[in-house]
This record gives C-alpha cells, structure tokens and sequence, in this order.
C-alpha cells in the first residue's frame, strides 16, 4: 500500500504570511503609540499655559524606519530637553556662584531674546544703573532711578525738573526658588506603553479582515 500525504494549504507559507502579519501589527501599534504619546505631552505643554512653541519641540520617530518589523519602536523626545524636565519635574533652584538668583519685575521687560533678561542686559540696554536695596524681610531687590513708560518699563528720565522720576524695583534677589511642577509626563507614558498590547491585537486581526 501506497501513502500519499499532501498538506494543503501550505504550513510554511502560513507560517511566513502570519510573521509578516505580525510584523506590520507591532509597527503599526508601535507608531499609533507613540504619536498618541507625542500628541498627549504637547496638550499637557500648551494646557500648562507653556505655549505652543515649547509644544512643538516634542518629537516622535519610528524605528526601525521605512521597514515593519517585530521589534518596532518608537521614540518620544523633545528639543528642549532642560526646559521640559525643569517643569516636569519642579526642581529646586539655586545660583551657580552661591550668590542671589535675579528674578525681573515687569519694570525690567524681556530680553533681546525674548526670554528672561538679566541685570547685566538690562544695564546695557537702559543705560541706567542698578542699585542694591538690603530687606531684611522679603527679597532684597535692584532698583533703579528713572521713569516708568506707557508699557511700565523703567527708562531713562530726560526730565530736569525730576517730574515722572521714581525709583522702580527691576529685579527681585532671593537665594534660591522652587520651580512649580506643571507637567506629569510620566502617567501619559505609562499610558501609551499599556496601551500597545490592544495596539497590536487591532492591527493583527484588522489586518486579516
């Protein structure tokens, strides 16, 4: 007697069709994952009041790229690293020097930059001086002698009678100062990464239908 088995379909091509079903499943899931993560941090950044520049420096990338695979990633990061982690983790502050840290009044405006200006900048650009006023209660302060503009700057006075001259507090000393935490990065990853094992399963099964 003669025995002829014949496997229909065929095990191996089965087996080849559902690893590349897989492989297309864990990097679709991987990419929804990350650019919900990405997506989920810029709402927390702009919902914080840190505008939508700061929002726009987180990023997300797929690895590996142009290519499905089981062992697909992604990565969430920002451009601002320092300045995301500052409000994310609230951090206390000190001076570099062990001296005072300045922080400016609206008397003193923004910098060129369009960031926080310092005393040294703020010198330059007035062309007016800062003097140390000592507190022994509260922060001591830098103050300086001139008038105040239609925006509530400190400027020079170019009056010669001294009419509008005040002595305007510009920046306030104190020695260090605890950054409030604004931001919770970590319970929207935690998120995501719980998020991929039903990622997957969609992608897997939606693939087949």
């Amino acid at each position: 007697m003669k025995l002829k088995l014949d496997v229909t379909p065929d095990l191996a091509a089965m087996m080849a069709a559902e690893i590349r079903a897989g492989e297309k499943a864990v990097t679709a899931a991987t990419r929804e994952a990350g650019t919900s993560l990405k997506t989920a941090w810029r709402g927390q950044i702009t919902g914080a009041g840190l505008g939508t520049r700061l929002a726009r420096t987180i990023r997300s990338e797929q690895y590996p790229k142009g290519k499905a695979s089981l062992n697909a990633a992604a990565l969430v990061w920002s451009k601002a690293p320092k300045i995301i982690n500052a409000h994310d983790t609230g951090p206390l502050i000190r001076s570099r020097n062990g001296f005072w840290l300045a922080i400016p009044t609206e008397a003193a405006g923004k910098s060129a930059r369009g960031g926080r200006i310092t005393p040294g900048e703020w010198e330059r650009r007035r062309g007016l001086r800062l003097r140390f006023v000592y507190r022994r209660t509260g922060p001591s302060l830098l103050v300086a002698e001139g008038r105040l503009n239609t925006k509530g700057q400190a400027v020079v006075s170019r009056s010669k009678t001294g009419r509008g001259r005040v002595t305007a507090p510009i920046f306030l000393l104190v020695p260090q100062v605890k950054l409030p935490k604004r931001l919770d990065l970590a319970r929207d990853a935690e998120r995501a990464h719980d998020a991929v094992p039903g990622l997957i399963l969609a992608n897997w099964v939606g693939g087949r239908l």
